[in-house]
């Protein structure tokens, strides 16, 4: 499985953003997909999380109300809609994909990542 992240940049804060992950291979073994992010200096964290059919979600407390992710499953593209950003948002973000059945917020859980994309939040 390979995975595409795109769409992060420059924004003010109280701006939007939508990140996009697209992904191909063998996506058959995909039961999730999520995004975590990467802040200078810190640990990777969990962002949020959507099963394959793109029936349920699950959002890490800080992005929950302002984040939303979806799924166009004609596409195999996961999405991360920001709204509104703030500037502790700035970070790069990492689409993965798990093969766990279940929604995970453990970097463990998650086999294939892609190559993150940089979203800095100006005050």
């Amino acid at each position: 499985v390979q995975l595409q992240a795109s769409g992060g940049g420059l924004v003010q804060a109280g701006d939007s953003l939508r990140l996009s992950c697209a992904a191909s291979g063998r996506t058959f073994a995909i039961e999730s997909m999520g995004w975590f992010r990467q802040a200078p200096g810190k640990e990777r964290e969990f962002v949020a999380v959507i099963s394959w059919s793109g029936d349920n979600t699950y959002y890490e407390d800080s992005v929950k109300g302002r984040f939303a992710i979806s799924r166009d499953n004609a596409k195999n593209t996961m999405y991360l809609q920001m709204n509104p950003l703030k500037p502790e948002d700035t970070a790069v973000y990492y689409c993965a994909a798990s093969t766990w059945s279940g929604l995970s917020h453990y970097i463990y859980a998650y086999k294939f990542w892609g190559q993150g994309t940089l979203v800095t939040v100006s005050s």
